[in-house]
């Protein structure tokens, strides 16, 4: 095997245009949602995605404390179905007021 091949094999295959491909809908989609530190912040966020994914499922949920204590980091994996959902999505988690940044 030479170098090309190998450099190949590394590196995902692009679309003509140059640009990255797609997510191709639908598949499992990981987010990160950070905010203020509460006791019932992880609950707010499983809420809000049961909204958006009815067959959400929060066994998989991990909840972490930033290093003060301040705020937590709520880590799951929804269904997610198009660009659209996954928009609503996170308009409507911005919008509790509780919510500094989904990822």
């Amino acid at each position: 095997m030479n170098d090309n091949s190998l450099r190949d094999l590394r590196q995902p295959s692009r679309p003509a245009d140059g640009k990255p491909p797609k997510i191709t809908f639908p598949c499992r989609y990981p987010i990160k949602v950070v905010g203020h530190a509460a006791e019932d912040f992880a609950a707010m966020v499983c809420q809000v995605v049961s909204r958006h994914d009815p067959h959400f499922d929060a066994t998989d949920l991990r909840v972490v404390d930033s290093r003060n204590g301040r705020f937590q980091s709520v880590r799951l994996t929804l269904l997610a179905t198009g660009e659209a959902q996954l928009q609503a999505l996170f308009v409507e988690l911005k919008a509790t007021g509780r919510v500094q940044l989904v990822l």
